[in-house]
Protein backbone atom coordinates (compact mmCIF):
# COMPACT_ATOMS: atom_id res chain seq x y z
CA UNK A 1 0.00 0.00 0.00
CA UNK A 2 3.09 2.40 1.15
CA UNK A 3 4.58 1.82 -2.53
CA UNK A 4 1.31 2.62 -4.47
CA UNK A 5 0.88 5.68 -2.63
CA UNK A 6 4.53 6.64 -3.53
CA UNK A 7 3.94 5.92 -7.11
CA UNK A 8 1.04 8.29 -6.95
CA UNK A 9 3.34 10.57 -5.62
CA UNK A 10 5.70 10.06 -8.61
CA UNK A 11 3.08 10.64 -10.98
CA UNK A 12 1.57 13.80 -9.51
CA UNK A 13 5.40 14.98 -9.48
CA UNK A 14 6.05 14.46 -13.22
CA UNK A 15 2.50 15.90 -14.11
CA UNK A 16 3.43 19.34 -12.06
CA UNK A 17 7.04 19.46 -13.63
CA UNK A 18 4.98 18.47 -17.36
CA UNK A 19 2.92 21.85 -16.65
CA UNK A 20 6.00 23.75 -14.97
CA UNK A 21 9.09 23.06 -17.26
CA UNK A 22 10.02 24.27 -20.32
CA UNK A 23 8.95 22.20 -23.42
CA UNK A 24 12.82 21.78 -24.52
CA UNK A 25 13.68 20.75 -21.24
CA UNK A 26 11.27 17.98 -21.23
CA UNK A 27 12.51 16.97 -25.05
CA UNK A 28 15.96 16.85 -23.73
CA UNK A 29 14.54 14.87 -20.69
CA UNK A 30 12.62 12.58 -22.91
CA UNK A 31 15.16 12.24 -25.37
CA UNK A 32 17.76 10.94 -22.33
CA UNK A 33 15.21 8.47 -21.09
CA UNK A 34 15.07 6.96 -24.20
CA UNK A 35 18.62 6.61 -24.68
CA UNK A 36 19.14 4.89 -21.33
CA UNK A 37 15.75 2.73 -21.98
CA UNK A 38 18.14 1.53 -25.32
CA UNK A 39 21.40 1.04 -23.38
CA UNK A 40 19.78 -1.20 -20.95
CA UNK A 41 17.36 -3.34 -23.68
CA UNK A 42 19.55 -6.75 -25.27
CA UNK A 43 17.74 -6.12 -28.01
CA UNK A 44 18.17 -3.58 -31.21
CA UNK A 45 14.65 -2.71 -33.08
CA UNK A 46 15.19 -2.33 -36.88
CA UNK A 47 12.36 -0.13 -38.90
CA UNK A 48 11.34 -1.00 -42.08
CA UNK A 49 8.45 1.62 -43.39
CA UNK A 50 6.36 0.77 -46.75
CA UNK A 51 7.33 3.77 -47.83
CA UNK A 52 10.53 6.02 -47.98
CA UNK A 53 11.55 9.78 -49.12
CA UNK A 54 9.88 13.02 -48.84
CA UNK A 55 6.28 12.85 -47.88
CA UNK A 56 6.58 8.87 -47.92
CA UNK A 57 6.07 8.83 -51.89
CA UNK A 58 8.70 6.30 -52.86
CA UNK A 59 7.59 2.51 -51.97
CA UNK A 60 10.28 0.97 -50.04
CA UNK A 61 11.31 -2.85 -51.74
CA UNK A 62 13.04 -4.32 -48.65
CA UNK A 63 9.07 -3.82 -46.97
CA UNK A 64 8.05 -5.86 -50.20
CA UNK A 65 10.07 -8.49 -49.47
CA UNK A 66 9.87 -8.55 -46.12
CA UNK A 67 6.02 -9.12 -46.44
CA UNK A 68 7.24 -11.92 -49.03
CA UNK A 69 9.35 -13.42 -46.72
CA UNK A 70 6.78 -14.03 -43.75
CA UNK A 71 4.46 -15.18 -46.57
CA UNK A 72 6.72 -18.02 -47.59
CA UNK A 73 7.22 -19.37 -44.14
CA UNK A 74 3.32 -20.39 -44.14
CA UNK A 75 2.00 -23.35 -45.75
CA UNK A 76 -1.31 -21.71 -46.29
CA UNK A 77 -3.27 -24.94 -47.41
CA UNK A 78 -2.30 -27.12 -44.50
CA UNK A 79 -1.60 -23.58 -41.91
CA UNK A 80 1.38 -25.18 -40.46
CA UNK A 81 5.08 -23.59 -41.01
CA UNK A 82 7.59 -24.60 -43.44
CA UNK A 83 10.14 -24.82 -41.32
CA UNK A 84 8.44 -25.89 -37.78
CA UNK A 85 12.05 -25.82 -36.56
CA UNK A 86 12.84 -22.60 -37.41
CA UNK A 87 9.31 -20.00 -36.99
CA UNK A 88 6.26 -19.70 -35.48
CA UNK A 89 3.27 -18.34 -36.67
CA UNK A 90 0.84 -18.53 -33.54
CA UNK A 91 -0.03 -14.84 -34.51
CA UNK A 92 -3.35 -14.03 -36.27
CA UNK A 93 -2.85 -13.65 -39.89
CA UNK A 94 -4.97 -11.46 -42.54
CA UNK A 95 -5.86 -13.65 -45.30
CA UNK A 96 -7.32 -12.34 -48.97
CA UNK A 97 -7.57 -13.14 -52.61
CA UNK A 98 -7.66 -10.77 -55.47
CA UNK A 99 -10.56 -11.36 -58.29
CA UNK A 100 -8.25 -12.30 -61.02
CA UNK A 101 -6.12 -14.68 -58.83
CA UNK A 102 -7.14 -18.39 -57.16
CA UNK A 103 -3.56 -17.94 -55.04
CA UNK A 104 -4.45 -16.84 -51.31
CA UNK A 105 -2.21 -14.30 -49.60
CA UNK A 106 -1.85 -13.48 -46.18
CA UNK A 107 -0.11 -10.57 -44.17
CA UNK A 108 0.53 -10.76 -40.48
CA UNK A 109 -2.58 -9.02 -38.64
CA UNK A 110 -1.74 -5.50 -37.46
CA UNK A 111 -0.07 -4.88 -34.43
CA UNK A 112 0.78 -8.73 -33.67
CA UNK A 113 4.56 -10.64 -34.24
CA UNK A 114 5.84 -13.60 -35.58
CA UNK A 115 9.41 -15.39 -34.69
CA UNK A 116 12.04 -16.46 -36.75
CA UNK A 117 15.30 -18.01 -36.28
CA UNK A 118 18.82 -17.48 -38.51
CA UNK A 119 22.39 -18.49 -37.18
CA UNK A 120 21.32 -20.05 -33.93
CA UNK A 121 19.56 -16.84 -32.90
CA UNK A 122 15.74 -15.92 -32.16
CA UNK A 123 14.45 -12.79 -34.35
CA UNK A 124 11.06 -11.46 -34.59
CA UNK A 125 9.00 -8.98 -36.75
CA UNK A 126 6.41 -6.72 -35.66
CA UNK A 127 3.82 -5.40 -37.98
CA UNK A 128 2.81 -1.73 -36.95
CA UNK A 129 -0.54 -0.27 -39.18
CA UNK A 130 -1.27 3.41 -37.65
CA UNK A 131 -4.13 5.23 -38.79
CA UNK A 132 -3.23 9.11 -40.11
CA UNK A 133 -4.81 11.54 -37.79
CA UNK A 134 -8.30 12.86 -39.86
CA UNK A 135 -7.38 10.77 -42.85
CA UNK A 136 -8.39 7.08 -43.43
CA UNK A 137 -4.93 6.24 -44.92
CA UNK A 138 -2.92 3.90 -42.75
CA UNK A 139 1.29 3.91 -42.22
CA UNK A 140 2.49 0.15 -42.32
CA UNK A 141 5.64 -0.71 -41.21
CA UNK A 142 7.70 -3.83 -40.14
CA UNK A 143 9.79 -3.72 -37.08
CA UNK A 144 12.44 -6.33 -36.63
CA UNK A 145 14.18 -7.44 -33.32
CA UNK A 146 17.27 -9.30 -32.84
CA UNK A 147 19.77 -9.80 -30.43
CA UNK A 148 22.11 -6.03 -29.86
CA UNK A 149 25.10 -8.12 -29.19
CA UNK A 150 24.88 -9.97 -32.17
CA UNK A 151 23.36 -7.52 -34.65
CA UNK A 152 26.64 -6.78 -36.87
CA UNK A 153 27.12 -10.10 -37.36
CA UNK A 154 23.65 -11.17 -38.02
CA UNK A 155 21.49 -7.95 -40.21
CA UNK A 156 23.33 -8.46 -43.47
CA UNK A 157 23.91 -11.77 -43.76
CA UNK A 158 20.04 -12.05 -42.85
CA UNK A 159 18.70 -9.32 -44.88
CA UNK A 160 20.24 -10.94 -47.91
CA UNK A 161 18.44 -14.57 -46.70
CA UNK A 162 15.25 -12.58 -46.89
CA UNK A 163 15.56 -10.47 -50.03
CA UNK A 164 17.19 -14.48 -51.41
CA UNK A 165 14.19 -16.71 -50.30
CA UNK A 166 11.54 -13.06 -51.17
CA UNK A 167 12.53 -13.11 -54.69
CA UNK A 168 12.45 -17.18 -54.73
CA UNK A 169 8.53 -17.31 -53.81
CA UNK A 170 7.76 -14.38 -55.96
CA UNK A 171 9.12 -15.67 -58.91
CA UNK A 172 7.35 -19.39 -58.09
CA UNK A 173 4.36 -18.45 -56.32
CA UNK A 174 3.12 -15.42 -58.43
CA UNK A 175 0.22 -15.77 -61.13
CA UNK A 176 1.62 -15.66 -64.67
CA UNK A 177 0.44 -14.04 -67.73
CA UNK A 178 0.60 -14.19 -71.08
CA UNK A 179 0.58 -10.64 -72.94
CA UNK A 180 0.44 -9.40 -76.43
CA UNK A 181 0.61 -6.19 -77.81
CA UNK A 182 -2.11 -4.07 -78.89
CA UNK A 183 -0.60 -2.19 -81.52
CA UNK A 184 0.35 1.18 -79.42
CA UNK A 185 3.26 0.29 -77.55
CA UNK A 186 4.25 4.11 -77.53
CA UNK A 187 1.96 4.70 -75.19
CA UNK A 188 1.73 4.29 -71.65
CA UNK A 189 1.24 0.36 -72.33
CA UNK A 190 1.21 -1.08 -75.35
CA UNK A 191 0.38 -5.00 -73.56
CA UNK A 192 -2.34 -6.26 -72.34
CA UNK A 193 -2.77 -9.44 -70.39
CA UNK A 194 -4.49 -12.63 -69.69
CA UNK A 195 -3.75 -15.55 -66.80
CA UNK A 196 -0.86 -17.70 -68.54
CA UNK A 197 -2.43 -21.03 -67.67
CA UNK A 198 -0.82 -23.38 -70.29
CA UNK A 199 -0.37 -27.23 -69.08
CA UNK A 200 2.40 -28.27 -71.11
CA UNK A 201 5.23 -29.32 -69.07
CA UNK A 202 8.46 -30.47 -70.00
CA UNK A 203 7.01 -34.15 -68.17
CA UNK A 204 4.24 -34.30 -70.93
CA UNK A 205 6.55 -32.58 -74.03
CA UNK A 206 7.06 -35.67 -76.83
CA UNK A 207 10.80 -34.92 -77.14
CA UNK A 208 13.87 -36.98 -76.85
CA UNK A 209 15.37 -38.14 -73.56
CA UNK A 210 18.90 -35.97 -74.57
CA UNK A 211 17.54 -33.30 -75.67
CA UNK A 212 14.71 -32.83 -72.80
CA UNK A 213 17.85 -32.78 -70.86
CA UNK A 214 19.96 -30.57 -72.57
CA UNK A 215 17.50 -28.02 -72.58
CA UNK A 216 16.41 -27.98 -68.49
CA UNK A 217 20.09 -27.89 -67.52
CA UNK A 218 20.21 -24.94 -70.44
CA UNK A 219 17.73 -23.13 -68.73
CA UNK A 220 18.50 -24.01 -64.93
CA UNK A 221 22.07 -22.44 -65.45
CA UNK A 222 20.14 -19.29 -67.20
CA UNK A 223 18.31 -18.67 -64.29
CA UNK A 224 20.79 -19.19 -61.57
CA UNK A 225 23.62 -17.57 -63.83
CA UNK A 226 23.18 -13.84 -62.41
CA UNK A 227 26.38 -13.84 -61.15
CA UNK A 228 28.19 -15.05 -63.83
CA UNK A 229 26.51 -13.13 -66.57
CA UNK A 230 27.43 -9.68 -64.07
CA UNK A 231 31.24 -11.02 -63.99
CA UNK A 232 31.47 -11.71 -67.36
CA UNK A 233 29.90 -8.41 -68.41
CA UNK A 234 27.38 -9.93 -70.06
CA UNK A 235 23.34 -8.73 -70.25
CA UNK A 236 21.72 -11.82 -68.47
CA UNK A 237 19.51 -12.76 -71.70
CA UNK A 238 19.11 -15.59 -73.96
CA UNK A 239 17.80 -16.40 -77.30
CA UNK A 240 16.65 -19.58 -78.66
CA UNK A 241 15.68 -20.71 -82.10
CA UNK A 242 13.04 -23.27 -82.59
CA UNK A 243 12.10 -24.40 -85.99
CA UNK A 244 10.30 -27.32 -87.78
CA UNK A 245 7.50 -28.30 -89.34
CA UNK A 246 4.18 -27.36 -88.14
CA UNK A 247 3.06 -29.45 -85.14
CA UNK A 248 6.33 -30.10 -84.47
CA UNK A 249 5.73 -28.70 -80.79
CA UNK A 250 7.41 -25.64 -80.88
CA UNK A 251 4.72 -23.42 -79.24
CA UNK A 252 4.22 -26.48 -76.46
CA UNK A 253 7.87 -25.81 -75.76
CA UNK A 254 7.66 -22.09 -75.35
CA UNK A 255 4.94 -23.30 -72.71
CA UNK A 256 6.94 -25.42 -70.70
CA UNK A 257 10.21 -23.29 -70.69
CA UNK A 258 7.37 -20.95 -69.23
CA UNK A 259 6.00 -22.91 -66.75
CA UNK A 260 9.73 -24.78 -65.88
CA UNK A 261 11.29 -21.44 -65.38
CA UNK A 262 7.75 -19.33 -63.33
CA UNK A 263 8.36 -16.36 -66.58
CA UNK A 264 5.70 -13.97 -67.90
CA UNK A 265 5.29 -14.59 -71.28
CA UNK A 266 5.14 -11.83 -74.04
CA UNK A 267 3.49 -13.03 -77.54
CA UNK A 268 4.49 -10.06 -79.93
CA UNK A 269 3.03 -9.74 -83.00
CA UNK A 270 5.43 -7.45 -85.32
CA UNK A 271 2.93 -6.94 -87.67
CA UNK A 272 0.66 -4.67 -85.11
CA UNK A 273 4.57 -2.47 -84.41
CA UNK A 274 4.37 0.54 -86.73
CA UNK A 275 7.93 1.30 -86.47
CA UNK A 276 11.45 0.42 -84.96
CA UNK A 277 10.42 3.46 -82.06
CA UNK A 278 7.55 1.44 -80.48
CA UNK A 279 9.34 -1.45 -80.93
CA UNK A 280 11.99 -0.46 -78.40
CA UNK A 281 8.86 0.91 -76.57
CA UNK A 282 7.14 -2.54 -76.60
CA UNK A 283 10.71 -3.90 -74.87
CA UNK A 284 11.03 -1.52 -72.46
CA UNK A 285 7.67 -2.07 -71.08
CA UNK A 286 8.48 -6.09 -70.84
CA UNK A 287 9.08 -7.45 -67.07
CA UNK A 288 11.99 -8.87 -65.88
CA UNK A 289 11.87 -13.14 -65.62
CA UNK A 290 10.17 -12.78 -68.78
CA UNK A 291 10.05 -15.03 -72.27
CA UNK A 292 9.40 -12.73 -75.50
CA UNK A 293 8.27 -14.38 -78.59
CA UNK A 294 8.27 -14.10 -82.11
CA UNK A 295 6.41 -16.76 -83.81
CA UNK A 296 7.05 -17.29 -87.69
CA UNK A 297 9.77 -14.87 -87.71
CA UNK A 298 10.00 -15.47 -91.12
CA UNK A 299 6.59 -14.85 -91.99
CA UNK A 300 5.86 -11.97 -89.41
CA UNK A 301 7.46 -9.49 -92.17
CA UNK A 302 9.08 -9.46 -95.18
CA UNK A 303 12.79 -8.44 -93.17
CA UNK A 304 15.16 -10.46 -96.44
CA UNK A 305 13.34 -9.42 -99.72
CA UNK A 306 15.12 -6.03 -99.84
CA UNK A 307 18.41 -7.24 -98.57
CA UNK A 308 18.16 -9.83 -101.30
CA UNK A 309 17.31 -7.47 -104.02
CA UNK A 310 19.97 -5.37 -102.80
CA UNK A 311 22.56 -8.02 -102.75
CA UNK A 312 21.86 -9.03 -106.42
CA UNK A 313 22.39 -5.44 -108.02
CA UNK A 314 25.27 -4.85 -106.00
CA UNK A 315 26.85 -7.88 -107.20
CA UNK A 316 26.04 -6.97 -110.47
CA UNK A 317 27.72 -3.26 -110.35
CA UNK A 318 30.50 -4.56 -108.02
CA UNK A 319 34.51 -4.39 -109.74
CA UNK A 320 36.10 -3.89 -106.66
CA UNK A 321 37.86 -7.28 -104.59
CA UNK A 322 35.23 -9.61 -102.99
CA UNK A 323 36.59 -8.43 -99.35
CA UNK A 324 35.63 -4.67 -99.90
CA UNK A 325 32.85 -5.04 -101.70
CA UNK A 326 31.52 -7.52 -99.13
CA UNK A 327 31.90 -5.23 -95.85
CA UNK A 328 30.92 -2.21 -97.98
CA UNK A 329 27.99 -4.67 -99.43
CA UNK A 330 26.70 -5.29 -96.00
CA UNK A 331 26.75 -1.79 -94.55
CA UNK A 332 24.93 -0.56 -97.61
CA UNK A 333 22.18 -3.37 -97.38
CA UNK A 334 21.19 -2.29 -93.75
CA UNK A 335 21.14 1.82 -94.60
CA UNK A 336 19.05 1.40 -97.84
CA UNK A 337 16.67 -1.03 -95.94
CA UNK A 338 16.39 1.32 -93.54
CA UNK A 339 15.64 3.97 -96.05
CA UNK A 340 13.10 2.14 -97.86
CA UNK A 341 11.45 0.73 -94.68
CA UNK A 342 10.88 4.47 -93.07
CA UNK A 343 7.93 4.24 -90.83
CA UNK A 344 8.04 0.45 -90.60
CA UNK A 345 9.59 -1.92 -88.41
CA UNK A 346 13.15 -2.49 -90.33
CA UNK A 347 15.75 -5.32 -89.78
CA UNK A 348 18.25 -3.43 -88.52
CA UNK A 349 15.52 -2.49 -85.65
CA UNK A 350 14.69 -6.28 -84.87
CA UNK A 351 18.56 -7.15 -84.29
CA UNK A 352 19.03 -3.69 -82.05
CA UNK A 353 15.93 -5.14 -80.24
CA UNK A 354 17.61 -8.61 -79.35
CA UNK A 355 21.37 -7.62 -79.08
CA UNK A 356 21.45 -3.89 -79.14
CA UNK A 357 21.72 -1.34 -76.20
CA UNK A 358 17.90 -1.01 -75.50
CA UNK A 359 17.61 -4.72 -74.92
CA UNK A 360 19.92 -4.32 -71.42
CA UNK A 361 17.30 -2.86 -70.39
CA UNK A 362 16.07 -5.76 -67.93
CA UNK A 363 17.50 -8.98 -66.82
CA UNK A 364 16.86 -12.74 -67.00
CA UNK A 365 15.12 -12.24 -70.60
CA UNK A 366 14.35 -14.63 -72.78
CA UNK A 367 13.84 -14.03 -76.63
CA UNK A 368 12.52 -17.19 -78.62
CA UNK A 369 11.59 -16.95 -82.44
CA UNK A 370 10.38 -19.57 -84.52
CA UNK A 371 9.84 -20.72 -87.75
CA UNK A 372 8.70 -23.33 -89.75
CA UNK A 373 11.71 -22.91 -92.92
CA UNK A 374 14.71 -21.92 -90.91
CA UNK A 375 16.38 -21.45 -94.56
CA UNK A 376 13.77 -18.60 -94.91
CA UNK A 377 15.04 -16.50 -91.83
CA UNK A 378 17.30 -13.88 -92.64
CA UNK A 379 21.20 -14.89 -91.31
CA UNK A 380 21.89 -11.71 -89.58
CA UNK A 381 19.06 -12.55 -86.72
CA UNK A 382 21.21 -15.94 -86.44
CA UNK A 383 24.79 -14.74 -85.76
CA UNK A 384 26.35 -15.53 -82.51
CA UNK A 385 25.46 -13.32 -79.64
CA UNK A 386 21.66 -13.00 -80.77
CA UNK A 387 20.11 -16.97 -80.98
CA UNK A 388 22.29 -18.70 -78.45
CA UNK A 389 20.75 -22.03 -78.89
CA UNK A 390 19.04 -23.87 -81.71
CA UNK A 391 16.78 -26.80 -81.49
CA UNK A 392 15.24 -28.55 -84.19
CA UNK A 393 12.04 -30.07 -83.42
CA UNK A 394 11.15 -32.62 -85.83
CA UNK A 395 8.90 -35.25 -86.24
CA UNK A 396 8.07 -38.05 -83.53
CA UNK A 397 10.84 -40.11 -82.33
CA UNK A 398 11.03 -43.45 -80.89
CA UNK A 399 11.58 -42.31 -77.16
CA UNK A 400 9.55 -39.29 -77.70
CA UNK A 401 6.40 -41.49 -79.04
CA UNK A 402 6.78 -43.59 -76.14
CA UNK A 403 6.34 -41.08 -73.29
CA UNK A 404 3.31 -39.88 -75.99
CA UNK A 405 1.51 -43.05 -75.02
CA UNK A 406 2.70 -43.45 -71.50
CA UNK A 407 0.83 -39.53 -70.76
CA UNK A 408 -2.28 -39.95 -73.37
CA UNK A 409 -3.08 -44.16 -72.81
CA UNK A 410 -0.69 -44.76 -69.36
CA UNK A 411 0.75 -47.29 -71.31
CA UNK A 412 4.31 -48.55 -70.72
CA UNK A 413 4.49 -51.08 -73.12
CA UNK A 414 2.78 -52.55 -76.02
CA UNK A 415 3.46 -55.41 -78.66
CA UNK A 416 3.32 -52.93 -81.91
CA UNK A 417 6.12 -50.11 -80.14
CA UNK A 418 8.25 -52.55 -82.13
CA UNK A 419 6.32 -52.09 -85.43
CA UNK A 420 6.14 -47.95 -85.10
CA UNK A 421 10.12 -48.55 -84.65
CA UNK A 422 10.50 -49.94 -88.03
CA UNK A 423 8.07 -47.42 -89.50
CA UNK A 424 10.25 -44.19 -87.97
CA UNK A 425 13.37 -45.82 -89.26
CA UNK A 426 12.04 -46.36 -92.75
CA UNK A 427 11.01 -43.01 -93.01
CA UNK A 428 7.00 -42.80 -91.81
CA UNK A 429 7.86 -40.49 -88.41
CA UNK A 430 4.99 -37.97 -88.10
CA UNK A 431 4.82 -34.42 -86.29
CA UNK A 432 3.80 -34.59 -82.27
CA UNK A 433 0.33 -32.95 -83.42
CA UNK A 434 -0.47 -35.59 -85.40
CA UNK A 435 0.53 -38.92 -82.98
CA UNK A 436 -1.66 -36.73 -80.26
CA UNK A 437 -4.67 -36.12 -82.26
CA UNK A 438 -4.61 -40.03 -82.93
CA UNK A 439 -3.90 -40.72 -79.36
CA UNK A 440 -6.39 -38.21 -78.25
CA UNK A 441 -9.33 -39.50 -80.33
CA UNK A 442 -8.50 -43.48 -78.97
CA UNK A 443 -8.03 -42.81 -75.99
CA UNK A 444 -10.91 -45.33 -74.67
CA UNK A 445 -9.04 -48.41 -77.14
CA UNK A 446 -5.27 -48.50 -76.88
CA UNK A 447 -5.18 -50.92 -79.69
CA UNK A 448 -7.08 -48.98 -81.85
CA UNK A 449 -4.83 -45.81 -81.33
CA UNK A 450 -1.90 -48.19 -81.99
CA UNK A 451 -2.81 -49.81 -85.03
CA UNK A 452 -3.98 -46.16 -86.16
CA UNK A 453 -0.59 -44.67 -85.33
CA UNK A 454 0.84 -47.75 -87.33
CA UNK A 455 -1.42 -46.83 -90.36
CA UNK A 456 -0.97 -43.71 -90.47
CA UNK A 457 3.26 -44.00 -90.50
CA UNK A 458 2.79 -47.08 -92.92
CA UNK A 459 0.65 -44.20 -95.57
CA UNK A 460 3.63 -41.62 -95.31
CA UNK A 461 6.06 -44.15 -96.21
CA UNK A 462 3.84 -44.91 -99.07
CA UNK A 463 3.26 -41.66 -99.65
CA UNK A 464 6.92 -40.87 -100.29
CA UNK A 465 7.81 -43.77 -102.21
CA UNK A 466 9.05 -46.25 -99.56
CA UNK A 467 12.27 -44.73 -100.22
CA UNK A 468 12.95 -41.44 -98.54
CA UNK A 469 14.89 -43.37 -95.32
CA UNK A 470 14.90 -41.43 -91.79
CA UNK A 471 13.15 -38.21 -91.26
CA UNK A 472 14.16 -35.86 -89.06
CA UNK A 473 13.22 -36.13 -85.82
CA UNK A 474 13.30 -33.51 -82.49
CA UNK A 475 16.34 -33.95 -81.10
CA UNK A 476 18.76 -31.54 -82.55
CA UNK A 477 20.43 -28.84 -80.26
CA UNK A 478 23.16 -26.30 -81.34
CA UNK A 479 24.41 -24.42 -78.25
CA UNK A 480 25.92 -21.59 -79.73
CA UNK A 481 27.59 -20.06 -76.42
Amino acid sequence: MEMLSQLWSLLGLLTVLQNVLPSQLLSLLHSLYQSLQDMLCPYSYFDVPEFNGYCGVHLNDLYRHVNLYLNSLVNVNVNVTANPSSSSFNARLTLSRSNSSNRISFTVAPNHSVSDSFGGHILSWTHHVDTVQDSLDEKRSFVLKLPKRHRHALLNPYLHHLTARAEEFERVSRERRLFTNNGHGSYDSGWVSVPFRHPSTFDTLALEPQLKSQLTGDLKAFANGKDFYHRVGRAWKRGYFLYGPPGSGKSSLIAAMANYLCYDVYDLELTKVSDNSELRALLIQTTNRSIVVIEDIDCSLDLTANRQQLRLSMNTKSTRSKARVRSRQQKQEDEDCDEQNAGRVTLSGLLNFTDGLWSCCGEERIIIFTTNHRDNVDPALLRCGRMDVHVNLGNCGPHAFRAMVKNYLGLDSHPLFEAVDRCVRSGGAITPAQVGEILLRNRGDADVAMKDVVLAMQARINLDGGGGGARSVSGVILIMR
